[in-house]
């Protein structure tokens, strides 16, 4: 008798479970239930051999939303959860799933990897001059200033409102480009024209692993600056008379000025979520770009099967696109990012450009820096020094503490401006920023200061803690000249922040592959986006290997341009054999980041193959090739598996080669 009360009881939960799953009334307590809801702790990337579909799909959506329902039960639409499907670059899906579904997942039929999502990171007028472009001859008059060729551009959005992205002389867009630009609430896509060709966002990721409601506008429109940075110097059209306030007056032109440019937003404040970019990298590669130039990143030792970037960028390369990331902000100790042996890594160096300020102490020694305040003052009065760490202290500053004094910073951090603008609001008198000792032997960036303010190489900073030791009240004075001084300099040099090799994952193969100008570049900037202190400004001042990154996609846009049929490992080729180990002076390249030794010559590790030549790439002389099949014969020296080949190259080669491929591993091993 308890048996068959047992199983009434049991029938009868099973009866209440059902009703709840079809009463509409009753659906949001079972969808809110802690122990019935899915608990996505994590966005993957699920990666499929698509020749593996059963039969019964007719195609591979169904396929994947039959592995989701599989794992997910309790999940009503399958298809709300699939964020992206991936088909050009490589195969597969990105999802929000919980551990347990994730390790579930893995094992599934016709899964052969899974890739954990994680952030990354963001990392001219007289650029081109510098590098000997020039309007009546060489790269430019051979190539038309690279007319016609596309670049993605795969960052934080972009301006189109700046005078970089008009297309006046251009001409419609090749017929076969398959991009195009996306309406939203504030950004109207009738305003693209043929000179931004395509704009859109991928957000899905951020999306779905943002813990609160950030209101933000799912547009390209750039609410930080960077990528309508990037953009205008790969390919910004020619604007006479630009600059930041006083600084850098002149015309600026992007390293391709007639080149199109379509933007693949990925990157918000926060970062850049990896399923964002290998979609982005994705429907670029479908659209039919040239070029992709992501200034994108984060340290990584992951093997590059394991690295959906490598993974996504490599079905890139096979389709012929040609693609630049930076290396980096890591430097000088090692670290270079993105070091596969189809991207084209990328460091930062110099410009013969400065913004000189001077700062002379009470007891006559002038140390030189650089500034963009923009006052011009022949010497100010004199103020009381006062150290400060100004990255944990400056938001606590008070006028009692620090009116008519000038506060040197001895933690650089990453905002110095921010700092000057705390410091005027409390009325400090001026601000020193002391550059780190691993950036700069000599002071290499310069910042908008709202008052009395200007940075100084590690060398100056070691002269200023000395005089500031030895006196009780220690004083100095500032000097601007609110010009800028071209051609007087020593550069390129290293940029001391420019990660360095060796390649952490492949210590055998050389990374950076070559360095660009990074430092203190101008160029387009967003509304969106204002400085610290609240100013906008049309163009913007910003060094890093983001500024680096897209010089080289320009340049690898007139090769392009010359040659539509090389491959992208004979465009780096053709860049690599071409750069130059000597600077302007005729003088080997130096190190920015040798802070304790008075000279020293930058290495390989530092500068790759050298410096970009742009009047000598599209003349090499001898390029050398590589295709799939040479990647792939250069992983199987790395004992990657047949399986493991497969996520990198999952229909390249036939399955016979692959078997025959472990079968040398194996007989290598033995």
């Amino acid at each position: 008798m308890a048996a068959v009360k047992t199983r009434v009881l049991h029938l009868l939960a099973v009866f209440l479970f059902l009703v709840q799953l079809t009463h509409p009334a009753l659906v949001p307590r079972i969808k809110n239930h802690p122990d019935l809801k899915p608990r996505a702790s994590n966005i993957y990337i699920v990666h499929t051999n698509h020749q593996a579909k059963p039969s019964q799909f007719a195609n591979l959506d169904q396929w994947y939303r039959s592995m989701v329902a599989t794992h997910s039960p309790l999940t009503a639409n399958t298809v709300d959860r699939i964020l992206y499907t991936y088909d050009t670059v490589m195969h597969g899906f990105a999802i929000q799933l919980t551990v347990d579904e994730a390790r579930r997942m893995s094992t599934t039929f016709g899964v052969t990897g899974l890739y954990k999502d994680r952030m990354f990171h963001l990392q001219t007028t007289r650029s081109p001059g510098f590098m000997g472009l020039n309007p009546h001859y060489g790269s430019w008059n051979e190539t038309d200033f690279g007319d016609g060729v596309i670049i993605g551009i795969i960052d934080s959005g972009i301006w189109l409102e700046s005078a970089s992205f008009k297309d006046q002389g251009l001409g419609p867009v090749r017929p076969n480009w398959r991009g195009k630009c996306v309406d939203a609430d504030d950004f109207n896509a009738t305003l693209c024209n043929n000179k931004l060709v395509g704009a859109k966002v991928f957000s899905s990721s951020a999306d779905a692993m943002s813990t609160t409601k950030r209101g933000r506008v799912l547009s390209p429109r750039d609410k930080s600056g960077h990528g309508t940075h990037v953009a205008s110097t790969a390919a910004g059209t020619e604007v006479p008379d630009v600059g930041m306030y006083t600084f850098s007056q002149g015309t600026a032109r992007g390293m391709a000025p007639k080149a199109r440019i379509a933007m693949y937003k990925v990157c918000d404040d926060d970062g850049c979520w990896g399923a964002d970019i290998t979609a982005a990298v994705e429907t670029a590669v479908k659209d039919g770009v040239d070029i992709i130039s992501m200034s994108i990143g984060g340290p990584s030792i992951d093997p590059f099967y394991n690295d959906v970037i490598a993974v996504s960028t490599f079905g890139a390369e096979r389709r012929g696109v040609f693609v630049t990331m930076g290396g980096g902000n890591y430097g000088p100790l090692p670290g270079v990012i993105n070091v596969a042996p189809w991207m084209t890594t990328v460091g930062a160096t110099t410009v013969d450009r400065v913004f000189p300020a001077n700062l002379t102490l009470g007891n006559g020694v002038v140390l030189e820096g650089q500034s963009l305040y923009i006052t011009k003052t022949n010497s100010s009065s004199m103020f009381q020094l006062v150290y400060s760490y100004c990255l944990t202290e400056s938001a606590n500053w008070t006028r009692e503490k620090v009116e008519g004094k000038i506060m040197v910073c001895m933690d650089e951090g990453s905002s110095p401006d921010l700092y000057g603008f705390r410091l005027q609001k409390a009325g400090g008198a001026g601000i020193v920023v002391v550059e780190n000792a691993e950036w700069s032997r000599d002071s290499s960036s310069a910042c908008p200061f709202t008052l009395l303010g200007l940075t100084i190489g590690f060398e100056s900073g070691e002269r200023l803690r000395a005089y500031m030791a030895s006196e009780s009240n220690p004083v100095a004075s500032f000097r601007f000249s609110s010009k800028t001084i071209i051609q007087e300099n020593q550069a390129s040099v290293v940029a001391g922040f420019s990660s360095r090799g060796p390649n952490p994952v492949v210590p055998e193969l050389l990374k950076p592959d070559i360095v660009a100008p990074g430092v203190n570049i101008l160029a387009a900037w967003s509304h969106d986006a204002p400085l610290d202190d609240g100013r906008r400004v049309d163009y913007n001042i910003v060094s890093g290997t983001s500024m680096a990154t897209p010089h080289v996609a320009g340049i690898a846009a007139l090769i392009k341009k010359k040659y539509p049929f090389w491959t992208p490992a004979m465009i780096r080729s053709a860049l690599m054999t071409t750069a130059g180990t000597l600077d302007n002076k005729g003088h080997d390249i130096l190190d920015n980041g040798a802070a304790n030794i008075s000279v020293m010559v930058a290495t390989p590790l530092a500068t790759g193959s050298g410096h970009i030549r742009p009047n000598l790439v599209l003349d090499p002389g001898l390029v050398y090739d590589a295709g799939e099949r040479d990647y792939i014969d250069f992983m199987c020296t790395l004992n990657y598996t047949t399986q493991q080949l497969r996520l990198l190259a999952p229909s390249g080669l036939p399955v016979e080669e692959l078997m025959s491929i472990e079968l040398f591993i194996k007989e290598k091993n033995a």
